[in-house]
């Protein structure tokens, strides 16, 4: 595959008509072995997905390559007391790994999500610690490696040491390049 013009990269809420570029990528296991998401196996599971979950999602959008879905990034602000901080989540296509699409897609969430959400100072981010590649993203797009969590939470039936990373409202985004 040739490589992707990255000025063609946007995000976008989710719309039910994403439901086939969408069964794309979260039908595939090699995209789902890296996030907590179960594999979406049929284009009816898929629309409910995006139905009940994606569309009333605080802060989901959709990673689009010319408007068709590829990927997307999550952001899960916490409450009360701790609405200073959120949880970040994401994933591409495994076919556009590698191209600079997540780290882009990160950035322009990071440009967004501090204005959407007035209390937030603090944006975290986990990765399993053999996932090098989503940790390089995570880096690149600014997010300080804080270290590891040990035996930290469970993950498709398996107890997982994450990565944590954290990106502060006072944190400078890179360019994108």
């Amino acid at each position: 595959m040739a490589k992707v013009d990255l000025s063609r990269i946007s995000l976008r809420p989710f719309k039910l008509t994403d439901v086939d570029d969408f069964m794309l990528w979260a039908g595939d296991d090699e995209v789902t072995k890296n996030i907590r998401w179960k594999t979406c196996n049929s284009r009816e599971e898929a629309q409910t997905f995006i139905k009940d979950v994606c569309i009333p999602h605080p802060w989901r959008r959709s990673i689009c390559l010319d408007d068709h879905s590829i990927g997307f990034v999550s952001v899960y602000p916490w409450s009360g007391d701790d609405r200073c901080k959120a949880d970040m989540g994401y994933a591409v296509a495994s076919n556009y790994w590698g191209q600079g699409i997540a780290t882009k897609a990160i950035k322009i969430a990071l440009s967004q999500v501090f204005n959407d959400f007035s209390d937030l100072l603090r944006l975290q981010a986990f990765t399993y610690v053999d996932n090098k590649a989503s940790q390089r993203v995570l880096e690149k797009a600014g997010f300080l490696r804080e270290g590891v969590l040990r035996k930290y939470t469970y993950i498709k039936g398996t107890i997982m040491d994450l990565a944590v990373f954290s990106f502060l409202s006072t944190d400078e985004i890179p360019p994108v390049v």
